[in-house]
């Protein structure tokens, strides 16, 4: 069947059904919607594998393969980007908890008002349906590159969507998570099963400097595209946006205590980065393997086709399902992450006084539209790389409205609305001519390199572009909430009591989102200033030292990778 070994066919068939079957074996566990969307009953090696199943996908390796097929080794700063993040992660995932939401809606709601809340919802679930398109993209090249292109992209992205809806619909986020655990331990599979062959074809790192003459392909910075500037913004417009992506509630706030939502979280997401090292060498080689003639995009499941049933029959298959369920274990957290967003805090507070199970109902057909709209915007991209860059510039923009309103009480609904549409206004911008001839036109455009000819066209260097953005976001917040009605100190109490309150262990879930049980109470207020309209709390010793050590982490990760590649 399309070249695949009877046991190729045996796994992938196996794989699927086995998931289907832990979809629908917990939907006997949903009976509310906060059994659908948020339980809080999974520890620190769920968390981990759930964070790390979520966040790695097939899209990212197609992604940096194909941009080290085209730039050499800088490409892993595609995913990499978020390496200096990730010790951040340590602050952000007890917050997430504290906060005590189904949803990052409900957070805005509490912070500002209903409007920022819906504000949130339509833009998370939009931003989440083009993820899932996105990366349907890129399992759809893969897995047709591995059954020689004789099923269509497209083809593969219809029936990989199909089964994950079935479980994601059936089980909700419990389904997800459980799936999860055993889709991490596929997507590592996924992730190096492919590299020793590969790299043993090749000759190994020496082989790869012979065959491959240009020694800017084994820079880490790529001074023509992707240079330290490119990075550090890139990082901190991925800072700024990682907490308003809709799915990192369900990372952090799925855990019985802010512990396990630290743990799981960061762990899970280091997974990722070790990952993401095998991605880019596996795109080098495939680059001095396959020449230039090859589609990057396709490098990666060319590569594994080639290689793969050489070694042993069924390891093809096995290298099929990993990408199903490096693909599954993504989408089908994004899919209830956005249905959660929709049902919560977009349809039951139009349509109230509804059951339970009305709402489960309506949150599982949302979901379903969710995927549609994810298989048309994967149909839409032109590459795995185009969506990437356009996913990164979507995230921030909610992200400047929450962190100004969490580090600055005078920040207003009207203030966070303006940030909000001055950002996408002003990316709307840097992508009209005029403005990108203007820009170029100016004495010091060549210094500060503010344009460049990517693909034929002038545009704006992508660094600039989300500066641009970024500070025409927060400078309107600023100014508009100056010059607006400040939120009540009874509802700033109320957000910031739940930001400053640990959960305490066996706590039980309030009824009502965001708010604390009846029988906790706030903790005092501890900032590092004193001063009334700021909010930067003082870390406990826990923050310091884990915020340290994993900083620790991310510089063995990449001295570790630089000597590798020497």
């Amino acid at each position: 069947m399309f070249g695949l070994h009877p046991l190729d066919v045996c796994v992938v068939v196996l794989y699927l059904l086995g998931m289907a079957a832990i979809g629908l074996w917990t939907r006997k566990c949903v009976r509310t919607m906060a059994d659908f969307f948020m339980p809080r009953t999974f520890g620190k090696l769920m968390l981990a594998s759930a964070s790390f199943a979520t966040g790695t996908h097939p899209d990212q390796a197609v992604g940096v393969a194909s941009k080290t097929f085209s730039n050499g080794l800088s490409g892993i700063w595609y995913e990499w980007l978020w390496l200096f993040c990730t010790p951040f992660y340590w602050l952000i995932a007890p917050l997430m908890r504290r906060f005590r939401a189904i949803t990052m809606s409900d957070v805005f709601t509490l912070r500002y008002d209903q409007s920022v809340g819906m504000l949130f919802a339509v833009v998370g679930a939009l931003n989440l349906t083009f993820v899932i398109g996105i990366m349907l993209k890129g399992s759809g090249a893969i897995v047709s590159a591995c059954l020689g292109q004789a099923v269509s992209p497209d083809m593969v992205i219809f029936l990989m969507a199909g089964v994950f809806v079935l479980y994601g619909m059936a089980g909700g986020l419990t389904a997800v998570i459980i799936t999860d655990f055993v889709q991490g331990i596929l997507t590592v599979v996924f992730s190096f099963v492919l590299l020793p062959s590969v790299m043993k074809a090749v000759g190994g790192m020496a082989g790869l400097h012979q065959a491959i003459k240009d020694p800017g392909m084994f820079s880490l910075v790529a001074p023509a595209e992707i240079g330290v500037f490119y990075i550090a913004v890139i990082a901190l417009n991925g800072l700024i946006g990682i907490v308003t992506q809709p799915h990192i509630m369900g990372n952090c706030a799925a855990g019985r205590t802010e512990m396990d939502g630290r743990v799981g979280f960061t762990a899970g997401n280091f997974a990722k980065r070790i990952c993401t090292m095998a991605w880019c060498l596996t795109g080098l080689a495939a680059m001095a393997y396959l020449g230039k003639g090859t589609k990057p995009d396709l490098a990666f499941g060319v590569m594994a086709r080639e290689f793969l049933p050489k070694i042993l029959p069924g390891l093809l298959g096995v290298f099929l399902a990993s990408v199903l369920a490096s693909l599954m274990s993504s989408c089908d957290s994004f899919m209830v992450s956005s249905s959660a967003l929709f049902t919560a805090n977009l349809y039951r507070p139009l349509v109230r006084g509804k059951s339970e199970g009305h709402y489960v109902t309506v949150g599982r057909l949302a979901s379903l539209v969710v995927v549609v709209g994810g298989v048309f915007a994967a149909y839409r991209l032109e590459s795995v790389v185009q969506g990437l860059e356009t996913f990164w510039k979507i995230s921030p923009m909610m992200g400047i409205a929450f962190w100004l309103g969490f580090f600055w009480r005078r920040t207003t609904v009207a203030g966070a609305w303006a940030s909000v549409l001055a950002g996408f206004g002003t990316w709307l911008l840097t992508t009209q001519a005029f403005f990108i001839k203007a820009l170029a036109a100016l004495p010091f455009a060549d210094t500060l390199r503010l344009t460049m000819t990517k693909g034929g066209a002038l545009e704006i260097y992508l660094p600039w572009q989300m500066i641009l953005y970024l500070v025409a976001g927060t400078a309107t917040g600023i100014v508009v909430s100056l010059l607006s009605r400040s939120v009540s100190e009874d509802k700033l109490e109320r957000f910031y009591a739940l930001a400053r309150t640990p959960v305490r262990a066996g706590e039980a879930a309030p009824e009502v989102a965001c708010a604390l049980p009846d029988h906790v109470e706030a903790a005092p207020r501890r900032n590092l200033f004193r001063s009334a309209s700021l909010e930067i709390p003082t870390p406990t010793k826990t923050s310091v030292v884990g915020f340290i050590v994993c900083w620790v982490a991310v510089a063995v990760l990449i001295y570790g990778f630089v000597a590798l590649t020497r």
